[in-house]
């Protein structure tokens, strides 16, 4: 007798709405609801009383849990984490302010940087020092951290990070102290830089350690209070936590290290976008996830998101890099920018039409959510226009109300440029649209890629709405809009792997290398992350990939190299230099012969395998359109008139059936915009394929 298929759950907590999917391998049942900020497990929980319901399953029957999460980026976004001191070395309290002493924005006299998390009086030292090899030259005093301890609970400390110079060579210090301090204030939460990132460079270390004490105790507290309530409710699975390099970990490791979560719900978008990229066979894409709050985009190539080392939170400028909070983590390469349904529109200075990065998030919402919102958002400008159906928003939970977006766009653009609603509404709509085909050229420029040659794959519940038009602005001949794309990232994190990946300094140069200790190195990553990642695998198959990074002795940055597995031979170091200069040459299109070359860090990962869907073929469309379901009064900005505009139920559309835009394609977790560019149908897969009609028509 066969075995019941396994059901698994994914929650993915945004700003605005909570996804929930239940899926069984062979049926997904898709729900959305509000997220609520100040408990968002309650939100969670609402959402899968609601998705039990629709699917009459229980949560007993449910063996796994997977969830992802933008409570650690908004905490850090909006200042909401916890009240936190950091304790470095003596000599570097100000290393926050320092930074790399670089300009973000050379020619910009009122440079603007986000304000750092601990604030300065709130910056303690003590006396103690190690060098870049890990000798001690200064002893820790220990008396001094002591003496900290009345100062700390003065200021109502909640968490303290611990940054001592040089700790990632030796933590021996960081960890005395550490003690102390626990023994001496066991409420206050710690970080340690040696723990949450062993990595050189004194500010991004710094940084991150901050950062993950910030949000640690919300952190720690919401996956308390979310793992009580499901044990309560009859959950007896394991739960997973989406980190931001695209891989699940256990709830414990995610309480240790909250700052692996800050970009969780975005990397099971990227998951979601690659698997439909394997299905269609597309091999360049622009993966486009605008929610309520955010909107990213990410670059797929040959079916995988690009991996980065260093993330940016808060950033002051919005494309430039260094204006923001550094975080080292691994991360999946995107760009994020404050553009989603909720994001407030207003004037600028000079009376422009400006949208985000401030969002009206769930509570209270957009104007026309009728929750006391009072200032018009991106979901308000869709609605005047006619992109909505105000009945059949979310499924029907939220009945829109058309007069109070009219009367918001009216009070905070209209009526100051002298404009009716309607075309405030247009205005909203081509700002926001310009801000994301913005990202999208910059973040291809410097990916080197042409964003006009990529196809683009749309999700998150408003990115169908706006793709069309962001799509025309940057030329894209191809857009794809996915079944379920309402609530891409939670499918996605259904098809994560279970992932863990460890960095570690350790200096050694290639023309003495040491291959006895850099496999003593590895082997101890490994069995550090085995310990985190074999309970959340549950026997599965584990693969390991090493890898090193290396830069010629005098560069500023490194480039990666593949390791082989096992241990290393005594003659690794020749096989190295060769590696690392064809990858040299592979980016740069040369490499410098005989120069020295130095390596700076390794990485372990240990992680399941989860394979990519087969391609499925297609067939050409050739069917003829059905008879729409009715039609929506659409706000044509550039004819500054309403016309009427076919709608459509996404279930009555058969594969193959062409549609010419403009129409509008509705369906429970979101609506498309076949803009006046394109021809639309349905393909074999199930997704909405836009394909544009000629160059010509491009804005």
């Amino acid at each position: 007798m066969n075995a019941a298929p396994k059901l698994r759950l994914a929650a993915d907590v945004g700003g605005t709405f909570t996804d929930i999917v239940l899926d069984n391998c062979t049926s997904r049942w898709t729900c959305k609801v509000l997220t609520t900020p100040s408990r968002p497990e309650e939100g969670v929980l609402d959402g899968i009383h609601e998705i039990l319901r629709i699917s009459d399953r229980r949560l007993a029957d449910v063996a796994d849990f997977v969830h992802g999460t933008t409570l650690a980026t908004n905490a850090v976004i909006e200042r909401r984490g916890a009240r936190i001191a950091l304790l470095a070395t003596q000599g570097f309290r100000d290393v926050l302010d320092i930074a790399t002493e670089s300009r973000y924005d050379q020619y910009e006299l009122a440079l603007i940087r986000p304000k750092p998390l601990a604030a300065r009086e709130l910056r303690f030292t003590v006396p103690e020092r190690m060098d870049a090899s890990g000798s001690v030259r200064l002893a820790l005093d220990e008396a001094a951290v002591a003496a900290l301890v009345p100062a700390l609970r003065a200021e109502r400390v909640e968490a303290i990070a611990i940054a001592f110079l040089h700790s990632y060579a030796n933590p021996a210090h960081e960890r005395r102290a550490a003690a102390i301090l626990r023994e001496m204030m066991p409420e206050a939460s710690l970080s340690l830089s040696c723990e949450v990132c062993p990595e050189i460079r004194e500010y991004e270390r710094t940084s991150t350690t901050t950062v993950n004490a910030y949000v640690q105790p919300l952190m720690d507290s919401y996956l308390s209070r979310m793992e009580a309530r499901l044990a309560e409710e009859g959950f007896r699975g394991t739960i997973g936590l989406m980190t931001s390099g695209g891989g699940l970990t256990s709830i414990d490791t995610a309480r240790r290290f909250p700052v692996r979560l800050v970009e969780s719900g975005p990397a099971g978008g990227a998951i979601f976008a690659t698997q439909i990229a394997a299905m269609l066979g597309e091999t360049e894409v622009i993966a486009f996830d605008m929610g309520g709050t955010t909107a990213k985009i990410t670059l797929i190539e040959d079916f995988a998101a690009e991996s980065a080392r260093l993330f940016e939170v808060d950033r002051a400028a919005r494309f430039l890099k260094g204006s923001g909070l550094p975080v080292r983590i691994p991360v999946i390469e995107m760009v994020e920018i404050g553009a989603g349904g909720g994001s407030i529109a207003h004037l600028d200075a000079l009376k422009r039409v400006a949208v985000g990065p401030e969002s009206a998030s769930s509570v209270p919402g957009p104007a026309c959510y009728g929750r006391g919102g009072a200032r018009p958002t991106v979901t308000d400008a869709d609605l005047v226009l006619g992109l909505l159906d105000p009945a059949a928003f979310a499924g029907g939970t939220i009945r829109l109300q058309p007069d109070l977006s009219c009367q918001a766009l009216a009070a905070d653009i209209g009526n100051a440029l002298g404009m009716q609603p309607e075309m405030a509404a247009y205005a909203v709509y081509e700002m926001v649209c310009e801000n994301m085909a913005s990202a999208a050229r910059v973040h291809a420029v410097e990916r080197g890629v042409t964003a006009s040659q990529q196809t683009v794959i749309a999700f998150g519940g408003a990115a169908p709405l706006h793709v069309g038009r962001v799509a025309e602005k940057i030329g894209a001949a191809r857009v794809v809009v996915p079944p379920n794309a309402g609530v891409g990232s939670a499918i996605g994190f259904l098809a994560a792997p279970i992932s863990f990946e460890l960095v570690r300094s350790e200096y050694m140069r290639i023309d003495a290398f040491d291959a006895a200790t850099a496999t003593r190195l590895l082997d101890a990553m490994a069995r550090e992350i085995r310990e985190w990642v074999e309970p959340a695998a549950h026997g599965a198959r584990l693969y390991e990939k090493r890898m090193v990074f290396m830069r010629y002795v005098g560069q500023g940055h490194e480039i990666t190299v593949e390791l082989p597995d096992g241990p290393l031979a005594a003659d690794a170091g020749v096989a190295l230099r060769a590696a690392y200069e064809a990858t040299y040459a592979d980016m740069f299109r040369r490499f410098i012969p005989n120069s020295p070359i130095e390596i700076l860090a390794w990485s372990v990962t240990i992680a399941t395998r989860t394979a990519l869907p087969a391609a499925i073929a297609q067939s050409p469309p050739d069917g003829p359109a059905p008879p729409p379901d009715g039609h929506a009064d659409f706000f044509d900005g550039r004819a500054g008139a309403m016309v009427a505009v076919p709608r459509y139920r996404r279930t009555q559309l058969a594969n193959g059936a062409r549609i010419a835009g403009p129409a509008v394609i509705v369906e429970d977790e979101t609506s498309t915009f076949v803009t006046a560019s394109y021809d639309a149908w349905v393909d074999a897969t199930g997704c909405i394929v836009m394909q544009r009609r000629s160059r010509g028509a491009a804005a």
